[in-house]
């Protein structure tokens, strides 16, 4: 067939077009519409650990961190008790191991020692029959058992915000470790933060026969909420609340003066505001209500770098004295025995616990204080030490509380190893 003259220049256009297809990729067909994807946004990066909170950027590959507990058994055989230093004069003892965690301490009228954990979660009961010692498992399954204080019979427990009450408790150990008997539960009546950071207890009663307990800040540094950062007392019910110290970061530790009644704590510093400070801090509270300084103002006297306010230290109380960097001072007790040498009488003993936040490690023993009773004058010297090797920057205990017992002895309580030493003198 022929086609008309007029057809000849559109059939070769199309000759043309049919050849550049056959010859390279372009397709006849429609493309197919994609679907619009949308941006993917990262993940938020994971929040930091509590104990890390306040690290400054510059320092956020650190290594420095807590120490996590041993929560096994360690037998006495076991404990370098040979490291353990004090003065000429003194001896120490294993009284008792067995007890994993074992931190804060109250004896009761019968001699039995009970014994506040945090990370285990346990309260221990230790009786002392014919000097052989036996360690039974009060209470289990709590949140931070911290605190214990015994008083007319009863042993009162700080869980974080829980607290209970074991009545008859010398008779009734078997049965509240078999839950056959039940503690009272006086959370209501307390009326505690639930916060865990810088939650765990101290308690004792003083000499107004009220239960004393702190509420330590829920951070690292911050401006914390009305509720925190300060040390309260109560009726024995739960009832009558006041708090008798504000600006406490976080005390595990106090004790009344033996000369005035006065109420001295303990005060752990801030983290991750350098290797030499702010120090922990000996404290006494002169009148009800004082301010010691946290967040704004630390030791004696250093203003926070990162929560700022004009005049950030007026009106705060000064520490008694110092404690060391980052040292972890917890437990601390006036000595009143008849046991050891004269100048100890009214000496507060303080269990430094052992510092994480400081690449040289600082504490890790016992120290005493000497002081006026209205807190001028104030000396500290080693007592017990031995738990850390300075050269080689490693530590084996770590002690926590310290307890007086009738006869004058002091025992000394050690978180690493579940143990309890006897300090005693007779030179």
């Amino acid at each position: 067939m022929t086609l008309p003259r007029s057809f000849a220049p559109l059939f070769a256009s199309f000759a043309a077009f049919a050849a550049q297809v056959a010859c390279s990729s372009i397709s006849l067909d429609q493309p197919k519409p994609q679907p619009v994807v949308a941006p993917v946004a990262p993940a938020a990066p994971p929040a930091p650990p509590t104990w890390a909170q306040g690290r400054p950027d510059s320092m956020a590959r650190s290594a420095l961190a807590p120490h996590a507990p041993v929560l096994t058994v360690t037998a006495a055989e076991k404990i370098p008790l040979d490291r353990i230093k004090v003065p000429d004069g003194f001896k120490v003892e294993v009284w008792v191991s067995g007890a994993p965690g074992a931190r804060m301490m109250t004896r009761a009228d019968n001699g039995t020692v009970f014994v506040g954990t945090r990370a285990i979660g346990r309260v221990y009961a230790i009786s002392d029959t014919g000097g052989k010692r036996e360690v039974k498992v009060l209470a289990s399954g709590l949140t931070q058992p911290n605190g214990v204080v015994y008083k007319n019979g009863s042993l009162y427990v700080a869980a974080i915000n829980q607290v209970f009450r074991y009545d008859d408790v010398e008779k009734m150990i078997d049965a509240y470790a078999t839950k056959s008997a039940q503690p009272v539960d006086m959370t209501a009546a307390f009326n505690l933060p639930t916060h865990q950071h810088h939650g765990w207890k101290f308690l004792a009663i003083g000499p107004d026969n009220k239960l004393y307990i702190p509420i330590g800040a829920p951070c690292n540094i911050c401006e914390p909420p009305a509720t925190n950062a300060q040390i309260r007392r109560y009726n024995l019910d739960g009832s009558g609340m006041e708090v008798v110290a504000r600006g406490v970061r976080n005390s595990v530790g106090f004790d009344f003066h033996p000369s005035t009644g006065e109420l001295w704590f303990t005060d752990n510093g801030r983290d991750w505001a350098g290797e030499e400070g702010p120090q922990d801090e000996l404290n006494r509270i002169g009148k009800i209500g004082e301010n010691f300084g946290f967040p704004y103002c630390h030791a004696s006297g250093i203003v926070d770098p990162d929560i700022k306010k004009p005049d950030a230290c007026d009106g705060v109380t000064m520490p008694v004295t110092l404690l060391g960097p980052h040292a972890a001072a917890l437990g601390m007790r006036f000595y009143t025995g008849n046991m050891f040498p004269a100048e100890y009488k009214d000496s507060a003993l303080v269990a430094r616990h052992g510092s994480w936040n400081r690449t040289q490690k600082a504490g890790y023993d016992v120290v005493r204080v000497t002081a006026t009773p209205d807190g001028k004058y104030a000396n500290v010297t080693p007592f017990v030490t031995g738990f850390v090797d300075a050269s080689a920057n490693t530590f084996w205990g770590r002690p926590a509380d310290v307890m007086q017992m009738p006869d004058g002895s002091v025992l000394v309580s050690d978180e690493q190893n579940g143990a309890i030493y006897r300090v005693s003198y007779g030179k």
